[in-house]
């Protein structure tokens, strides 16, 4: 599959390319990214990271991560998981910015984006998305974005020596 062009405004997610390695590796080496993330984001992260990072996703066929583009800048990452078994219709969605592009919009252009090309290449009718109950940011995003809370999962998620509980967003294809 050919790449889809994904652009709203001033947001473009596009496949990233090693070129923005650098610009990855420094937005992503942040402790306050790595707090709202899975730990298999690794933290420190470094320059190889991000180079392995690229080089694994530019394999995707159709692809499903993307480089988050904001004015011609790398910005963050967008991305969608292929959920097993009878959730196959489904996606779960995940995205960061760096420090410097937060307080835009571009999370929620960026979701909307990312929900749209699901809905119309990827054979997706559900996405969901779990947020840690210490990031109300990104729950602003989802709900702008058009999804619902389905509900919160007490002390669902184990981070940073911590219980947290973890806010379960979905939106169904219209």
């Amino acid at each position: 599959m050919k790449e889809p062009h994904l652009s709203l405004e001033d947001v473009v997610l596009s496949q990233p390319q090693l070129s923005d390695a650098e610009a990855l590796a420094s937005l992503a080496n942040d402790k306050r990214i790595w707090n709202n993330l899975r730990d298999y984001f690794p933290h420190p992260y470094q320059l190889d990271d991000a180079r392995e990072f690229i080089e694994t996703v530019a394999q995707e066929d159709p692809p499903h991560i993307f480089g988050i583009y904001y004015q011609e800048q790398f910005a963050g990452i967008a991305g969608l998981n292929a959920q097993p078994d009878v959730y196959k219709k489904s996606k779960e969605i995940g995205y960061w910015l760096g420090e410097p592009y937060w307080g835009k919009g571009i999370a929620t252009r960026a979701v909307k984006l990312l929900t749209s090309y699901a809905f119309e290449y990827l054979d997706c009718n559900r996405i969901h998305c779990g947020v840690f109950s210490n990031n109300p940011a990104s729950m602003k995003v989802l709900e702008n974005a058009g999804f619902t809370k389905e509900g919160v999962f007490k002390q669902a998620v184990w981070k940073n020596d911590d219980f947290w509980d973890e806010h379960r967003y979905a939106l169904i294809k219209p």
